[in-house]
């Protein structure tokens, strides 16, 4: 039997439909599909009540999993890691699915080793989609407000943020599917609101809204991957966005930041700024890049070009400076796409928390003096809280993680905007980040 809930006074902040156990912020309860609340059924039912949750990151090198228990009586703390599971991925290319059966088989693995850890059987999760498959357009859209007396409802602010979804440009959006939808800031009557719009007066209301989007295609490969592994989609997340739950604060999507996922054939880059992601982009080039640079560089295996990147003492005589050079070069590459990047939004050197590098290609050395020097903005390698310890510096696991961390509904995430939209995702795939606002 499923797990759902509802909340007694839906409305447009919080209607929200989900297949986890737990209870929200305001104190709404779940209740399973009977209508018996769940704190009433027996220790059958334990883990449901301690709010475990499973995350799965399909990435192009590895699929991860991680299971994670949220405790009901600190809500505050991030959920804590109570298994994990990593397999070689198969059948993807630059993040995108090509062979669903052998993804199918990479995910069962990944998940049988993470239900023998914690003893626990998984049968749904949250999913995060990453790979050149995302995007992110920003679009304006206006409502005239309904009421008699000019007051703003929600409901009206979900007419704008509508209109705007249907003032995105055709070329922008044709073949992709909407996933998450954040509206990044509101007017009334041309002049800007800060803070929520709901329950001021005027004629007219304005949003700017940010639309994170994928390939229709991947997005259906993908669920099909994991249902055929038995594991039923609760909902689809973009990867950089379940990261920044675990590696960045909230202090620092506030001041402004970048958080860039390296991985091995992309390179993902989210921007953060007054709490809110205002920008998305992926670019085609990863770790792998610099693998295969170093391996035609120094003419060595492809093996030993992997442990060399990594800065692992290697057998293979080789000359340092060479090595720094080769490796200082594709870094320079994909540094010089996010300066570009952030040219472009008008925000390069106007970034007080800096940038943030997690991902598999984060590990190499001198990363983030590289990072600093070609971006001019302070730099830091993710670290990651795990069951109370700070400074895991294993953020390959930082995406697996976020997804369990959403999914547990811990009070932090909560705090820094996520919610959960719990099999939405036939509807439209992770409505739950319309929960942002300015």
């Amino acid at each position: 039997m499923g797990v759902q809930w509802r909340e007694r006074k839906p409305n447009f902040e919080s209607s929200l439909e989900c297949s986890l156990g737990g209870r929200t912020r305001n104190g709404a309860r779940f209740y399973l599909a009977s209508g018996v609340e769940l704190t009433q059924l027996g220790s059958v039912f334990t883990y449901m009540r301690a709010h475990i949750a499973t995350g799965i990151d399909i990435g192009t090198y590895e699929t991860k999993v991680v299971m994670a228990e949220s405790n009901p009586a600190d809500e505050r703390t991030l959920a804590r890691i109570i298994g994990t599971g990593r397999a070689e991925s198969r059948g993807l290319r630059h993040g995108y699915i090509v062979n669903v059966r052998e993804a199918t088989g990479s995910v069962m693995e990944a998940v049988a080793q993470a239900e023998k850890t914690s003893g626990v059987k998984i049968r749904r999760a949250f999913v995060s989609i990453g790979g050149m498959s995302l995007a992110s357009v920003i679009s304006t859209g206006a409502a005239v407000i309904s009421r008699a007396d000019s007051e703003v409802t929600d409901m009206d602010m979900e007419k704008a943020v509508r209109a705007a979804e249907k003032n995105i440009p055709g070329g922008q959006i044709i073949n992709r599917r909407i996933i998450h939808t954040v509206p990044l800031s509101y007017k009334i009557d041309n002049k800007l609101v800060f803070g929520r719009p709901s329950g001021m007066k005027g004629n007219k209301l304005e949003t700017r809204a940010l639309f994170v989007t994928c390939l229709a295609q991947h997005l259906n490969d993908l669920v099909e991957t994991v249902t055929d592994a038995g594991i039923e989609v609760l909902d689809i997340v973009a990867g950089p966005l379940a990261s920044s739950l675990v590696t960045l604060s909230k202090n620092q999507k506030v001041a402004g930041c970048l958080l860039a996922n390296i991985g091995a054939e992309t390179v993902s880059i989210v921007v953060f700024e007054n709490n809110l992601p205002i920008s998305l982009e992926v670019f085609p080039l990863g770790s792998t890049d610099i693998t295969n640079d170093i391996a035609l560089g120094l003419r060595t295996s492809i093996e030993d070009a992997e442990n060399l990147k990594r800065g692992v003492l290697s057998a293979v005589q080789f000359p340092k400076k060479k090595l720094d050079e080769i490796i200082d070069a594709r870094f320079s590459d994909m540094f010089d796409l996010m300066e570009e990047h952030l040219k472009k939004i008008d925000r390069n050197g106007l970034l007080p928390a800096g940038i943030t590098l997690t991902g598999g290609g984060s590990s190499a050395p001198l990363i983030a003096e590289t990072a600093k020097t070609a971006l001019k903005l302070p730099s830091r390698i993710a670290t990651l809280s795990v069951n109370g310890k700070d400074n895991v510096k294993d953020s390959i696991w930082s995406v697996a993680y976020g997804l369990s961390v959403l999914g547990a509904g811990t009070e932090d995430a909560l705090d820094q905007g996520f919610s959960k939209n719990g099999g939405g995702f036939a509807k439209k795939a992770g409505e739950w980040l319309r929960q942002f606002l300015p």
